[in-house]
């Protein structure tokens, strides 16, 4: 390996530290540290070009903030905290148990397809042809996974609704529901702040909204519900990202930080014990390049 390569190769691994090691080298293979020639071979000079590593200074910090179990009010334990037996030798454990959930919810959120943009009112953006090209895609995806679906709940809005009436032909005997809970809005005023988007309601309004659907459809399952369910939620970019951000236990305000795509899939998964999984979060890999938008 040639002098001019080395120093290339340093300056790539520790960058502006490098010219001093290699200044050093060469300082030393003249004699002036007053050892022999020599001493710094390459390999010498490459490890004293890293940053030292210590546990401290690589290992990620905890937050402090802990897994809160009842996030959905639904914990079995805190559902039986105080409650007045009618039986005084009616043991307690028993009583948890049979009120324990025992199975677990898949929630798959869908974004709508592509929509008219330039529409003056919700009636007039409806899905542009492409946009339903997308939602045939999605309903093809979701066919595809072999899943029971329960149920296929759609936001009131068109863009939603036409989604969803599309994606349903394809998962046959599945029912279908509208809400208007899930409509698009601005549920919480984003960090970092932003200048170029400006909702038309008040965050205080769509938030309050917003918050209520994700009560209604997300949480762990009812003690009674015996098998597993797949739920598939047809809604809207800042519901789908805003729903995220609470079921993870993530500050809601980072909703703006994520990106989907039209007719995305975003997948959640609540254990019985509450615990939250993220299985996929905008997944549009099963459509093809020249079909994928944002807009």
């Amino acid at each position: 390996m040639s002098s001019r390569r080395t120093l290339r190769l340093i300056c790539g691994l520790a960058g502006g530290s490098a010219a001093l090691v290699f200044a050093a080298a060469a300082a030393d293979s003249r004699g002036c540290f007053g050892e022999p020639s020599g001493r710094w071979s390459r390999f010498t000079v490459l490890q004293a070009a890293q940053p030292a590593w210590t546990p401290s200074s690589h290992t990620p910090a905890p937050t402090g903030h802990s897994w809160d179990f009842n996030w959905d009010k639904r914990d079995p334990s805190a559902l039986t905290n105080g409650k007045k037996k009618d039986n005084a030798a009616e043991d307690p454990s028993s009583e948890q148990d049979n009120g324990k959930p025992k199975a677990t919810r898949n929630i798959l959120l869908i974004r709508h397809s592509q929509y008219n943009l330039s529409g003056s009112n919700d009636k007039e953006r409806i899905l542009t042809p492409l946009g339903r090209e997308q939602a045939e895609l999605t309903g093809q995806r979701l066919a595809a996974l072999g899943l029971k679906y329960d149920v296929l709940i759609h936001s009131s809005m068109s863009r939603a609704t036409e989604t969803a009436n599309i994606i349903s032909k394809h998962l046959t005997g599945v029912e279908l529901l509208s809400c208007d809970l899930l409509r698009e809005g601005a549920p919480i005023e984003p960090v970092p702040p932003v200048t170029h988007w400006k909702p038309d309601a008040v965050y205080h309004e769509d938030g309050a909204r917003i918050e209520a659907a994700f009560r209604r459809y997300i949480h762990r399952a009812d003690p009674k519900q015996k098998e597993d369910s797949y739920e598939i939620i047809v809604c809207h970019a800042n519901v789908i990202r805003y729903f995220v951000c609470r079921a993870l236990q993530f500050p809601p305000e980072g909703w703006l930080r994520m990106g989907l795509n039209n007719g995305s899939i975003t997948w959640l998964t609540i254990r019985p014990s509450g615990r939250v999984a993220l299985r996929t979060l905008g997944d549009s890999g099963f459509m093809p390049p020249d079909k994928l938008t944002r807009t």
